[in-house]
């Protein structure tokens, strides 16, 4: 499918937050790509680096459910398990079997090849293998009887080391990707990312994904943002 047939049929996360930026002044202008000659210069692209980081904002909202599970366990407060299962299930089937699988294809080969930030895709790679790890544990723990100090130290060593992850990926590997790959290489992808998505979850599957976050937080009590504002 062509990318003006893509924009045309109104439908994926994209195109609908392209139909939405310019009403909301939405820019990112770290990731724009200029138009080349004869396209519509009014439209905001979403380039592979916003996916990438939009995807981080559903890892960032999962470690928050991490977070709240962790503090009611040290706590002795009540927490329900399956929110748990649920949760690991997410970073599973969303963060690790597919955001990390387009670093891992599209990303990391392309910094590696021209040699660029090549000792930090060095330190992703053995994170994310080791994320993997921690999310085993964390399903077959969360599926016992009860919650565990054990259980706790996952959710914490999950959280500290996918923090500062994403955070260097945003600052530092998607903006060297982007230099990597060149203005039009980097438009393909987008489609080439929203393909991936729509293939494996559906057509709006990025926003069912936040949906089914959102729910979790709301199980937790945390689902009010207001209720994050200090005093």
């Amino acid at each position: 499918m062509s990318g003006d047939s893509r924009i045309a049929d109104g439908a994926g996360r994209r195109r609908f937050l392209r139909s939405l930026a310019p009403a909301a002044g939405f820019a990112l202008a770290a990731w724009a790509v200029p138009a080349s000659p004869g396209e519509g210069s009014d439209e905001a692209e979403v380039t592979p680096g916003e996916d990438l980081m939009q995807e981080h904002g559903v890892l960032e909202r999962l470690l928050l459910v991490y977070d709240e599970s962790a503090r009611r366990i040290e706590h002795g407060r009540p927490l329900e398990l399956a929110v748990l299962t649920s949760a690991g299930g997410l970073i599973r089937r969303f963060v690790e079997d597919y955001h990390e699988k387009l670093e891992e294809r599209f990303v990391f080969p392309r910094l590696e090849a021209a040699r660029r930030e090549v000792s930090l895709v060095a330190v992703l790679r053995r994170q994310h293998q080791r994320g993997r790890e921690l999310t085993e544990q964390v399903l077959a723990l969360a599926r016992g009887p009860k919650a565990t100090p054990q259980l706790t130290q996952l959710l914490r060593d999950f959280e500290r080391m996918y923090r500062p992850h994403a955070a260097r990926e945003d600052t530092v590997l998607f903006p060297a990707f982007r230099t990597v790959v060149g203005g039009r290489a980097y438009r393909e992808l987008g489609d080439q990312f929203e393909d991936e998505e729509h293939a494996r979850f559906g057509e709006h599957g990025f926003e069912n994904v936040v949906g089914e976050v959102a729910q979790l937080e709301a199980r937790l009590g945390i689902g009010d943002l207001a209720r994050f504002t200090p005093p």
